[in-house]
């Protein structure tokens, strides 16, 4: 254990493809760690407080009761926190260690100084950066598969659902093809482990990650359209869509697919053109999908954010669950970058000074 007072910085994430469709068994997507953080500073004290300045959360007292950590407050915003302390605290006992006295107090730069929210994937970086910051107060080597393990687990935990992508490119930082460990199989998984500690050493079915870089003469923008998209609204119309048009929904997990395989494949085989193609069919196939499922996945503001794009050489596409938030655009060279930023401008688009990080969570 160290005495001393730590700060882990853990990025946000951004989804580039394979939205929506990655929520399937073995479906490809795409994300990216951004610079953008959130920091968790935790220190030695017999105080045990938790600190979130940014929810004007502030020395809440924390206790362990009936071998599990409760925050003393009715406030339901520390519930991601709470439960990634209990996973990191089973994994410490797990290990035959004390769990230590200690205050932790964490901030974030992922959202707007307003409050408005970008969809850099919060909630998953806050609770890797609680179990990252546990896990090294008590010296334990916090490798990025084990802390994303970790997190994921808690994450699922807390929310009941999610692909993990957001918790792999806070994890593992970086540009990332990813596929998801399927948050029931991993309920499941934890309901019947015998520890977490064996839970995050087995092997995963579904889940896979590599790092990718995009060709060098392909440039990235990313823009905000406001109005904050409700993930949840939309994954109930989308589960809908499932439920009573499979064949709808399934041509959409096809397309989909197609698309991501056109954007990898040109990644690795350094083709921008092949890539451009794959972005603009992802497109397509999201937008399809919004129409069928009744959920306006691409709003007025996306499309115009995708269309300026194309008009220039390049293509665009909503970024995550649609409905607002980001969109991306990918460009053949930089020529035309000042053009689209003051055209997106223009049309009331903000363009965002993200860039990738390539590292994940770190002291």
């Amino acid at each position: 254990m160290t005495n001393e007072k730590m700060t882990i910085k853990v990025p946000g994430k951004l989804m580039l493809a394979g939205e929506h469709a990655i929520l399937e068994a073995y479906k490809r997507s795409i994300v990216m760690a951004v610079d953008r953080f959130v920091y968790a500073t935790i220190s030695t004290s017999n105080e045990r407080r938790l600190s979130l300045p940014k929810l004007n959360l502030e020395n809440l007292r924390w206790e362990i009761k009936n071998e599990k950590i409760h925050i003393v407050t009715n406030d339901k915003n520390v519930n991601f926190v709470e439960n990634a302390m209990n996973i990191a605290y089973r994994y410490i006992i797990e290990q035959g260690q004390t769990l230590t006295k200690f205050d932790l107090s964490i901030n974030s730069e992922l959202d707007d100084e307003s409050g408005i929210k970008y969809g850099l994937g919060s909630s998953a970086a806050v609770v890797t950066a609680v179990i990252k910051a546990v896990l090294e107060k008590h010296s334990i080597n916090c490798t990025p598969m084990l802390l994303f393990k970790l997190a994921a687990i808690a994450h699922v935990n807390t929310q009941g659902s999610g692909s993990g992508a957001d918790v792999a490119a806070s994890s593992f930082g970086g540009m990332l093809v990813y596929t998801s460990f399927q948050a029931e199989w991993l309920k499941r998984a934890y309901e019947s482990a015998a520890s977490v500690t064996k839970l995050a050493g087995q092997y995963w079915p579904y889940f896979s990650v590599k790092r990718i870089s995009l060709p060098k003469d392909i440039y990235m923008l990313i823009g905000w359209t406001g109005n904050p998209a409700s993930t949840k609204q939309y994954l109930k119309k989308i589960a809908l869509l499932k439920q009573q048009h499979a064949d709808l929904y399934n041509h959409f997990i096809s397309h989909s697919a197609d698309a991501v395989d056109l954007i990898i494949n040109g990644i690795e085989k350094d083709n921008s053109e092949m890539l451009l193609k794959g972005i603009f069919s992802n497109r397509q196939a999201l937008s399809m999908l919004g129409k069928h499922a009744d959920a306006d996945v691409e709003t007025a503001l996306l499309k115009t954010l995708a269309d300026i794009a194309e008009q220039h050489g390049g293509a665009g596409k909503p970024s995550g669950a649609g409905g607002g938030d980001c969109g991306v655009a990918f460009l053949p060279g930089k020529e035309k970058m000042d053009t689209v930023i003051r055209e997106w401008q223009e049309a009331g688009i903000k363009p965002l000074t993200l860039g990738l990080n390539q590292c994940g969570a770190s002291v």
